[in-house]
Order: structure tokens, then C-alpha cells, then sequence
């Protein structure tokens, strides 16, 4: 019973989100801050699946111009729980079969984010070298998943390098962000689900990294962010 209620507010909700995010973007469409004001409203989704969120933002991180955010992807509540941290003038990248995701992926793509054909080596420089502009000419940001795919209670899976290409072409800093492991834990039958934290690291400066020592850099990046994850698990309430 509690499970069908919950989805029946659950798509109720992302009715309205989609509504209204529709309208937002169509004012403006494509415009920086659009993902920033939709991401709020898709993170006030998490009490009505029993998820309560933790969020820490290191002070050397707030204020920021111009960054490239990597984080943990874990499942599909991703989309409601780490929206949360999402900063002004920032948007996303993500593979271009999102598109095709009914109304998600449209709104997806309409608000700002990126899309990649992965799969096409010269179109996804090209891409890459779209996005260093955006950086670079509009003070923007820029989201990712290092992953590339959602770990699905598997751990921290490799990074691949596309993130770390961006920062190092675009001279901005990179941000860690650590999300608890929460896989498997939202069950919409119950009421308390417990709670997950997410914290926005400290910068990573990329001052003395060339582009050859990419996947040094990757592999720090990776290690601050697993060992904080080790850390956040001690620390977030299970149901």
C-alpha cells in the first residue's frame, strides 16, 4: 500500500516537474542556470521515497567559476538525490542515448546538458571540444560521471579519462564529489529508508599536470573520492 502510494506521488511529482521544467526551458531554453533550478526540484523528490540527504560542501569549493564536478553513480535514485549538489551555471554530459528517454531526455537536452556518441571517437573530441569552449567563454561548469555507467552496488568502478581531458584543455580546477553507497537500500515499501550523504570535496588543482599524465590524475582523483566513500559509509544511517 505504501509502495502504491508513494509512486502514484512519485508520478504525480515528476508530472509537475516535467510541467514546469518545460515551460522554464522554452522561456529559456538551453540557458546555464536551467539544470541548477531543475536539479532543486528533482532533489525534493528524496523525502517522498524515505531517503533523508546529508549534504557537505567544503568551503574551497563553494564559489567557484569555472569547474569540472566528477562523482559516484550508484542507481537510477541518482536523479533525485544528487541534483541536490548541483551548482549554478553548471551542466551535465551525458551519452546521447538519453535522448530518446521519454520526456526525460528531451528535458534533459533541452535544459542545457550535453550529449556524447561515445561510441564515435571524432565526434565525442568534437563534443569535447564544444564543452572547453563553453568553459572557457561563459563561465560555465560541467557535471560528470567518470564511470560512465551506474556501479549498481559493484563499488567504484575504472574512470575513463573524458573528464580529466576537459579540465586539463579548459584550465579548471577538478571537484571530487562522494556519495555513500546507498544501492539497494530504498525500498518503497518502507517507510524509513535511512539516509546517504554527499559531500563536494576540496578542489583538485590541475597546475603541473600535462596532458600526458592524464591517467595520474585520474587515478588521484579516484582514490579521494573511494576513501572518502569508505569514510561517509562509517557515518550514514541505514534503515
Amino acid at each position: 500500500m505504501l509502495k502504491l502510494l508513494r509512486l502514484l506521488l512519485l508520478g504525480l511529482a515528476m508530472v509537475v516537474v516535467f510541467v514546469l521544467g518545460t515551460l522554464l526551458c522554452l522561456l529559456r531554453p538551453r540557458h546555464p542556470n536551467n539544470v541548477h533550478l531543475l536539479g532543486r526540484l528533482f532533489h525534493l523528490a528524496c523525502p517522498l521515497i524515505g531517503l533523508k540527504v546529508r549534504i557537505r560542501v567544503a568551503e574551497q569549493a563553494k564559489g567557484l567559476h569555472s569547474a569540472v564536478y566528477i562523482a559516484n553513480h550508484q542507481s537510477n535514485w541518482d536523479i533525485v538525490s544528487l541534483p541536490g549538489v548541483v551548482m549554478p551555471r553548471t551542466v551535465a554530459i551525458g551519452k546521447n542515448s538519453l535522448f530518446w528517454i521519454p520526456l526525460f531526455g528531451q528535458l534533459f537536452w533541452l535544459s542545457g546538458n550535453l550529449l556524447i556518441n561515445r561510441e564515435n571517437k571524432a565526434k565525442a573530441a568534437s563534443t569535447i571540444g564544444k564543452v572547453v569552449d563553453k568553459i572557457r567563454h561563459r563561465n560555465m561548469s560541467i557535471w560528470m560521471f567518470p564511470e560512465g555507467t551506474r556501479s549498481q552496488g559493484k563499488g567504484l568502478l575504472p574512470f575513463k579519462t573524458g573528464a580529466f581531458h576537459i579540465a586539463l584543455q579548459a584550465k579548471v580546477p577538478i571537484v571530487p564529489i562522494a556519495c555513500s553507497s546507498y544501492f539497494g537500500q530504498v525500498d518503497l515499501n518502507r517507510w524509513d529508508n535511512g539516509e546517504l550523504i554527499i559531500e563536494v570535496m576540496p578542489p583538485i588543482s590541475i597546475e603541473g599536470y600535462k596532458s600526458t599524465q592524464i591517467r595520474e590524475l585520474l587515478k588521484h582523483s579516484r582514490q579521494l573520492i573511494s576513501e572518502r566513500i569508505a569514510v561517509l559509509d562509517t557515518e550514514a544511517r541505514r534503515p
